[in-house]
């Protein structure tokens, strides 16, 4: 699963595809292809291992031109990366097939397509689909009607485009759980899982829905949703504020990147989840056989990264059950490590190329499995083409496309529901996670971009907190749980930008010694979720009230906190408390951005810091 680019068009769009093709490459990649219907009718397609630039040095000493066509940059989910594996799969000469995401029920639909005569010639779940497609074609001939009809035989998550010679002039499209956006041109149209592959030929867009079916000719584009009904959906025009590297309506590219979190989320989940639960092959072919070994977690990243995995050590021991470890990576390098059993190495990182990081996940991988070293390793990760991800055994990518502020936020978030899939696939694995359980937080992190676009909502109560530190030179945060890592963060991004020293705890270890220096000039921060620890939360903010310190509490607004003299109750909404960290960011990073705007300080690029650390 990766990128898929198609075009209908009354020019050659061979250009086109490949320019889409190269556009997704942060996505990341380990083949490419391109399938194309030219003038005589005949359905070609060239493929290759590797980066784009090799299907593109190949289209130019082997030209394959066409007026309708398909093209894809694979991620290896089922099968080795091969030219074999890649896509665009055929079933005979006259069908041809891209896939995002992954079919779970393809075992059984191979072994009755063999049944019915079709022979495979990949190890991918991909072509399943196509010769479903060729065989349902047998009895319903028009193509559009025969993918309604096969789709609904496929479980798991997809986004697909296909091609026939037989009916030359459209693209048939179908999503589920896997992004598809159709571009609009004149006298042309176009595909993509991705706006940014179609940028360069138009800037309107239709996005599909859940269940959409889509046929998309030179002239126009029908769709029908998940009840076969026909629909209309509404055209999004894009102008150059909208780019990734242009901050549009907002002041700054971090507030900007604060508020494409709901997005952003949605985009790290879509075609990693099924019905009820995660699809364990989105970290990579090996990931059940791995998974199932894993009898404990080695973390290691740097500074946003490792808060991150502190939150993910409480969800892996107290969802998975299973041992985890968490270091900081620059550490952890130069150290002398005893390593447990069958130990999974998971390495964070929102560039993949964190010097410490990098180099001790290579430490890591000299320690053979038969030498007392590490089971696998698994990348989590936003840039698809970094080293971090080709030298891990498995990788997820969280997919949250370009950051430019300093700052880390949407990467932060987009790495902790990536964690959070982990952890849900390993316990699935593992046999350690009810499946009611994963059930109901697969459910919950479907609703979880509206949760953090309802706390976004709150953007001018944070900045009106912010007021309060306008003159303050020191900050303290308290956390419990899986909340003290969100406090770390906090404190980390206050004074990243706004250059105010600021400290995190424990909130129980006030007493042991942090408590010492609160007073009238120094607010403290805290975040309530409504827990089993909420009743002793409050017993800790009322050693703070007092010794004079003054509180700004997010609370959740079960949680029955009330405003009083210097408390500053700000009310979340509620959510599930597994999820509650990566909620209960989204405040306190606003909270950073306002203060540094009052203070004055250059919120994209702080002083003294860079974006990505490739030097010890």
């Amino acid at each position: 699963m990766c990128g898929i680019v198609g075009a209908v068009a009354e020019r050659n769009i061979t250009a086109v595809l490949v320019e889409g093709l190269k556009r997704l490459e942060y996505r990341g990649y380990d083949s490419a292809g391109v399938a194309l219907i030219n003038d005589a009718g005949v359905l070609d397609r060239r493929r290759r291992v590797g980066k784009v630039s090799e299907l593109d040095a190949a289209l130019a000493a082997d030209p394959l031109p066409g007026r309708v066509g398909i093209a894809h940059t694979r991620w290896a989910t089922h099968g080795a990366p091969s030219e074999r594996n890649a896509h665009p799969h055929f079933s005979g000469n006259q069908l041809a097939v891209v896939h995002n995401g992954i079919i779970e029920n393809h075992e059984a639909l191979r072994e009755e397509l063999k049944g019915f005569g079709y022979t495979f010639s990949s190890d991918t779940d991909t072509e399943v689909i196509v010769h479903l497609l060729d065989h349902t074609l047998k009895t319903q001939p028009d193509l559009a009607a025969a993918l309604k009809i096969a789709v609904k035989q496929l479980h798991g998550a997809y986004g697909l485009a296909v091609i026939s010679a037989k009916q030359p002039d459209r693209i048939l499209a179908a999503r589920s759980g896997s992004p598809l956006v159709i571009g609009l041109g004149l006298g042309e149209n176009f595909l993509a899982s991705d706006q940014l592959a179609l940028r360069q030929v138009t800037d309107r867009f239709m996005y599909l829905e859940e269940g959409d079916i889509a046929e998309i000719t030179r002239d126009s584009v029908q769709i029908w949703d998940v009840s076969g009904a026909p629909v209309t959906r509404e055209q999004v025009q894009y102008h150059e504020g909208a780019e990734a590297a242009d901050k549009g309506e907002f002041r700054h590219f971090m507030l900007k990147e604060i508020h494409e979190q709901p997005s952003v989320v949605q985009r790290t989940l879509e075609g990693r989840l099924g019905e009820d639960h995660v699809l364990v092959q989105a970290f990579g072919p090996q990931a059940a056989e791995i998974f199932a070994k894993a009898k404990n977690i080695q973390i290691v990243a740097c500074g946003t990264s490792y808060h991150a995995g502190m939150v993910a050590r409480y969800w892996l021991e107290e969802l998975a059950g299973i041992p985890c470890q968490i270091e900081v990576a620059s550490e952890f390098r130069y150290r002398k490590v005893v390593v447990q059993p069958d130990t999974l190495f998971v390495s964070i990182s929102q560039s993949g190329e964190t010097a410490d990081t990098l180099a001790a996940l290579r430490n890591a991988k000299d320690l053979s499995p038969g030498n007392g070293g590490y089971l696998a390793s698994l990348a989590i990760c936003n840039v698809g083409i970094s080293s971090l991800v080709r030298e891990s055994d498995l990788t997820l990518l969280t997919l949250a496309g370009p950051e430019i502020g300093v700052a880390s936020t949407k990467a932060f978030t987009t790495q902790l529901v990536a964690l959070m899939l982990l952890t849900l696939a390993l316990g699935r694995v593992r046999g350690t996670l009810e499946a009611k359980v994963e059930a109901e937080l697969v459910a919950e992190l479907r609703r979880l971009p509206t949760r953090l676009g309802e706390a976004l909502a709150m953007d001018h109560v944070v900045e009106k907190v912010s007021e309060h530190f306008a003159e303050k030179h020191h900050t303290l945060f308290l956390g419990r749980g899986a909340q003290y890592p969100v406090a770390m963060e906090g404190a980390l991004k206050l004074k990243e930008i706004s250059y105010i020293h600021a400290e995190a705890y424990p909130a129980g270890e006030l007493k042991h010694g942090p408590l010492a220096l609160v007073d009238a000039d120094m607010p403290v921060v805290t975040v309530a979720p409504n827990n089993e620890l909420l009743e002793k939360l409050k017993s800790n903010l009322q050693e703070v009230r007092a010794r004079g310190g003054e509180l700004i509490v997010f609370a959740d607004e079960q949680a029955a906190m009330s405003n009083g003299e210097g408390t500053h109750v700000v009310n979340m909404p509620h959510i599930h408390d597994a999820l509650a960290p990566i909620l209960y960011t989204i405040p306190l990073q606003l909270l950073s951005y306002y203060v540094a705007v009052l203070k004055g300080t250059d919120v994209d690029q702080p002083r003294n810091l860079a974006k990505s650390v490739t030097v010890e």
